[in-house]
């Protein structure tokens, strides 16, 4: 996990202001690591802190129902933008606007680190079925390799094998955490190097004149290091976790008609508005479902 001094409420909505920076120059996932924390079978997917979509494109090309959520409705807009027909909502981990027991999987990227687990955990709990599971999966650059290491004294370092923290090795809504790990390289370039920097929630979160002097000590760095127009392969350790939830906790039954559905709008600068289809109002589980929770209808 990269060594980040900016707190987990500021950097969850930092991203938005560098959304560009952040879609061009964040790496992507590979497509096995998902595909081993989804499985073989098509699942009702929550997304949790799902960005520009990088991780969410793999989730809807394998099969899935995807549901994608962000904090930050400039993040949101752009990943309308890449996959129109998707459902997307606005909102936190911390507080699901959805039923208990809707979702097969809820999925989170980098995003989960940014999440205040003592509330987020037994939230994503509660919206999971019986026999449902937490993924996250998160790309830590390679420090073993002393180049990677150099770049980041300037830009944070990563500590892949660190596992996902106490929070979830001791909470009672989860089962110990199966995880495997998957390599991938980016290539970047010395425009792209400057967007990696850029969208990392430590710059992010600078002043630009701070902003700017970072970007000249990675420039620097990367004319010592780098190999001009074909750019250098930036390693990756790709990790990835999947608990099985535990107890689930459920919340009270709303009384009839007090539930309202959660209409979102996306103001884009150039004055058009995306719907983003939030997560509707509850609705009773049908007669024959004996598993005593509320579903979601996303009609």
């Amino acid at each position: 996990m990269a060594t980040d001094s900016t707190p987990p409420a500021a950097a969850a909505l930092c991203f938005g202001s560098v959304v560009d920076a952040y879609d061009r120059g964040q790496p992507g996932y590979p497509r096995d690591a998902v595909a081993w924390l989804t499985g073989d079978q098509p699942l009702s997917v929550l997304e949790l802190g799902a960005g520009t979509g990088k991780l969410t494109e793999h989730l809807v090309a394998l099969g899935h129902d995807v549901h994608a959520t962000d904090p930050d409705a400039r993040m949101l807009e752009r990943l309308a933008d890449r996959i129109p027909e998707l459902r997307v909502s606005q909102t936190g981990a911390e507080e699901i606007p959805a039923a208990d027991a809707t979702f097969d999987l809820v999925i989170a990227g980098n995003a989960y680190e940014w999440f205040d687990h003592e509330k987020a955990l037994p939230e994503i709990a509660r919206v999971l079925r019986r026999g449902g599971s937490l993924a996250v999966i998160r790309n830590l650059r390679d420090e073993r390799i002393p180049w990677v290491k150099r770049l980041g004294n300037l830009i944070g370092h990563h500590a892949p094998g660190a596992g996902l923290g106490e929070a979830l090795e001791t909470s009672p809504y989860f089962g110990p955490a199966d995880e495997k790990a998957f390599k991938q390289w980016q290539v970047i370039q010395r425009a792209s190097v400057q967007d990696l920097v850029r969208s990392l929630s430590d710059v992010a979160t600078l002043e630009r004149t701070g902003q700017e002097s970072r970007i000249r000590e990675v420039l620097a760095f990367y004319d010592d290091f780098g190999r001009g127009m074909d750019g250098m392969q930036l390693p990756y350790v790709t990790e990835c976790f999947r608990a099985l939830v535990g107890i689930r906790p459920q919340t009270p039954r709303p009384e009839s008609g007090t539930t309202d559905a959660l209409d979102l709008v996306i103001e884009r600068s150039d004055d058009e508005s995306v719907s983003v289809g939030a997560m509707a109002a509850a609705v009773e589980p049908p007669a024959d479902d004996d598993s005593g929770m509320l579903l979601i209808d996303f009609r």
